[in-house]
């Protein structure tokens, strides 16, 4: 830590003023909405329910493959391997 930075509070390389901490303590003080924070938070349910996340893993030729098709059809790879897995299983 360089001696010009010392003292000074730093949040991603950027310099923030005391005000600036005040006011979400302040902020943070008057309370929160938390289901309406919840709303915000992550991507939107696929279902009633939370998705759940299967890594998997593709060779460079399956996945230029998969990619080629996606671009083709406008998907992006996430849809794409959706779309391949309820053809497979007939879904």
């Amino acid at each position: 830590m360089s001696a010009e930075s010392m003292g000074k509070r730093m949040i991603q390389g950027r310099e923030v003023s005391d005000e600036q901490v005040q006011a979400w303590a302040d902020e943070a003080e008057a309370g929160y909405d938390v289901d309406e924070l919840q709303k915000r938070w992550g991507r939107p349910p696929r279902a009633e329910r939370a998705s759940q996340v299967v890594p998997t893993r593709f060779s460079d030729a399956e996945l230029t493959e998969l990619m080629a098709r996606a671009d083709r059809e406008g998907l992006d790879r996430s849809a794409a391997i959706r779309a391949a897995v309820r053809a497979w299983a007939h879904v």
